[in-house]
């Protein structure tokens, strides 16, 4: 049997959660931002689940310790943007053992070089006792969501762009899919959503919620910006033969006359809690009660997310969960 990435549903022993600390990434929004990345850690460690927060430095450890309960770990660690999802490692298990793999990390295309990011995920691992495997082409979590069958969703816009691996084929990247992560099927969805600095990363478009069941945004209202791009990945999955399960969409979201890659698919799926980022959008309440509907087993909450979102992503953006053996 290989080693297969379970599904994000499984039990997990804790979650990795990243805390915003460069105000350059979030000018005029990095103390809502932290508040909001707080109130997450607080909401998972509430439920009963084991959260790590990563801190940069003494200052950003002392504001952290203001806004978290003390059920909440602190770990001092050396990271650049908070994407832990891209950053951090992937935890594959095989009949109960686990190693963990790590991906080249060229910043989402050479955009974005911070301090710390091409290393954290071997230090996280390496603290969590893992086996550390390295691979030798760039790939970030985010890219990716797994339904734990050896089925991946995926965008061509982000796996296929060349400023990730421009030696290598769409073939290629289905073998290489298949043999460090163990998916055997492979569902190309187009685009990712607009203004999304990472490429179109498939965890604000589409979401595995149940072995062959994918979550998918529909359009919401006539100015939704994406509603061609929401069509083209339902069209794709029903063709592939995965049940698609409809969730809204926040609509149209602008932050300075700017269109906000903003999605409630973005949501963290942890062992007893399923968070939603929320906007200020009329159609929140919505999307939580459409999400809330595929997880019966666990209470579903919506947090405020657009501060984080500032910054360029969400909840699930921001953590890594450590499967349980």
């Amino acid at each position: 049997m290989t080693y297969r990435m379970p599904p994000e549903w499984a039990k997990q022993d804790w979650l990795w959660i990243g805390f915003p600390h460069d105000g350059d990434e979030w000018p005029g929004f990095l103390g809502r931002a932290q508040e909001q990345i707080a109130a997450f850690a607080n909401a998972v460690s509430d439920s009963g689940q084991e959260v790590r927060l990563l801190v940069r430095d003494a200052a950003n450890e002392m504001r952290a310790k203001e806004l978290v309960s003390a059920s909440v770990t602190l770990e001092r660690r050396t990271y650049g943007d908070i994407w832990l999802r891209d950053t951090g490692p992937l935890v594959l298990s095989n009949s109960g053992q686990r190693k963990a793999v790590r991906f080249g990390f060229n910043g989402w295309g050479e955009k974005y070089l911070m301090d710390g990011d091409q290393s954290i995920g071997a230090e996280l691992a390496g603290s969590a006792g893992l086996a550390y495997e390295a691979c030798d082409w760039v790939l970030e979590g985010g890219a990716i969501d797994g339904d734990g069958t050896g089925l991946v969703v995926t965008t061509e816009q982000c796996l296929l762009n060349p400023n990730r691996n421009p030696s290598l084929s769409r073939a290629d990247i289905e073998a290489q899919l298949n043999f460090d992560l163990g998916f055997d099927r492979i569902l190309w969805l187009g685009d990712g959503l607009i203004n999304d600095h990472t490429d179109g990363h498939v965890d604000n478009l589409a979401r595995f919620v149940a072995p062959n069941v994918l979550a998918l945004p529909r359009a919401t209202g006539g100015t939704d910006p994406n509603a061609p791009i929401y069509a083209d990945a339902k069209s794709r999955a029903d063709a592939f033969g995965v049940a698609v399960a409809e969730i809204p969409s926040p609509g149209l979201i602008e932050r300075d006359g700017q269109i906000e890659p903003a999605s409630y698919a973005n949501f963290a799926i942890t062992s007893k809690l399923v968070v939603v980022p929320t906007f200020g959008s009329a159609h929140d309440a919505d999307g939580i009660a459409a999400i809330a509907a595929l997880f019966p087993d666990r209470d579903v909450i919506g947090l405020p997310a657009d501060a984080v979102l500032a910054g360029g992503g969400g909840f699930h953006c921001a953590s890594q969960q450590m499967p349980s053996a």
